[in-house]
This record gives C-alpha cells, structure tokens and sequence, in this order.
C-alpha cells in the first residue's frame, strides 16, 4: 500500500506539475486538463477498496473539439481488492457531444492492475451516460455493462481454476446543483449494480459462491470550490447485507461512512 501511495503520489505531482506546461493547441483543437486528489476512503459504487483507509489519485485529460477524448486517471487500493495489486489504472476511450441541451457521452473503460498475481485481473467496460441541465438543476443517467470475460466471473468452489466467464451492469442516476449565492454545491447518486466483478465482488457466504444477486449504493456529497482548489465530503451506503463484503481484516467495507476529499485541478 505505501508503494502504491508513493507511486500515484509522484503521478499527481508530475501532473501537477506538467500540465500548466501543457498550453490548449488551436491549431489541432486540442485541450488538456489535470488534476490530483487525496481521499479519505476510495469508495467504487459504494465498496471501499482501501479498507477505509485513504487513497491518492490522479489523472489526465486530452480532448479534441470533434468530442473525442483520452483519459488516463489512478489510485491507490488496498491489495486485497485484485490478488496483490496495490495500483488501480484506468484507460480511458471517448465520445461526448451535446445536442440542444443535451450531453452524451459514451465510450470505453480499461482497468487495469499492475503488479496483481492473478492470471486475469484486467478488464474492458463500455458506457453511456445522457445528462442535461433542468433550471438550476442538472441530472444524468447512465450505465455501465462489462461482457463476459475471464476477469469477471461467479467462483464456484469446483472450479478451482477460475476459468468461468461472466458480465456485470452497473446504472445509476445522479442530481447536482450550485447552491446559490454560495460557492458550494450538492450532489445525489444513486446506482444498482448486478454481476460479479472484483471491485463488487457479490460473494454470497451462506453457499459459499460468488452470485448474481444485485445490490444498490447511494451517496449524498456537498462541494466546496475556491480557484482551483475543491474539498468535498460525502455519505455513501449501500444496502448489501451484513458481511456480504468484507476486508481480510474483517472490515465492512460496505459500510455506510464519511468520505472526505482535497482535489486540485488544472
């Protein structure tokens, strides 16, 4: 873990650092945008992957005038998460247009685990999200589907191989809106997931297996932004029952909590 933090922390301070080098080239319509966070708790659809523990990440921006985009954004995780793997990488691929009022933006997601002694820990997840703004108001729906792949897949104790293949959905609905007069702003989600996947694990400790039962999460976040520099605090739960999800240590990382977050931003 201190690796992984010592790690993502020289990417966001390289990030830091490089992007105001970066300048938005016209000519090829061009824009880049950076930034680097520091989490009390990294919470993915409502399970902490750092045991509760905080997380450093960072990320970077190249996007062109037609829509397309490339991102790449990191944390840090606990090891538990991917068979020893203390990185999370995701690559990103996408399209995003606004239409009358209305933003879609779809493309796909790589996660990618450095370091992880499983035999398939990486894996590929489309998406598509609709957002648009409703006065001072603006809400987005969206999904997330993940096909059938080695890295997903329901364990079953006779399959000691981990040689089954299986999918995951995610679909959420989010609110946000600028408190006026005020900078602060609030902020609702909430999302179901069904499937198996490492970062929501559906273990099922009464058979013994991973399932396909679904669970939801939620989480209620107030912003406050001052120049380039955002805090932020959530609540976040999940309705997953009582040891569904658990840290080796024991820890309920399904457990309702605080998150508490520093952001800065290029």
């Amino acid at each position: 873990m201190l690796k992984s933090i010592l790690g993502l922390s020289a990417v966001a301070l390289a990030t830091a650092i490089a992007t105001p080098a970066f300048a938005d080239d016209d000519s090829l319509g061009l824009t880049f945008n950076g930034g680097a966070t520091v989490v009390s708790d990294y919470r993915f659809r409502g399970i902490s992957q750092t045991d509760k523990h905080f997380a450093v990440q960072g990320t970077l921006t190249i996007s062109h005038k037609s829509g397309l985009y490339a991102t790449v954004w990191g944390s840090s995780i606990d090891d538990y998460v991917i068979y020893g793997s203390d990185q999370e990488i995701d690559l990103i691929a996408g399209y995003k247009k606004t239409i009358g009022g209305v933003t879609i933006d779809g493309g796909v997601l790589y996660y990618y685990y450095p370091g992880s002694d499983a035999t398939h820990s990486d894996f590929v997840e489309p998406y598509l999200s609709v957002s648009g703004a409703f006065g001072p108001v603006t809400g987005k729906l969206g999904v997330a589907y993940a096909p059938k792949q080695k890295a997903i897949f329901r364990y079953n104790p006779g399959d000691a191989d981990f040689k089954g293949k299986d999918d995951n959905i995610y679909v959420y609905g989010e609110l946000s809106g600028a408190i006026p007069g005020t900078p602060l702003t609030v902020g609702t989600h909430l999302g179901y997931t069904r499937g198996p996947s490492w970062l929501a694990g559906l273990y099922d400790p009464t058979s013994n297996i991973y399932d396909k039962k679904g669970y939801a999460d939620w989480n209620v976040s107030l912003n406050y932004t001052f120049k380039n520099l955002t805090f932020g605090v959530s609540y976040v739960d999940t309705n997953a029952k009582k040891g569904r999800f658990a840290a080796p240590d024991g820890t309920n990382i399904a457990k309702a909590g605080f998150v508490g977050s520093v952001g800065v931003s290029f």
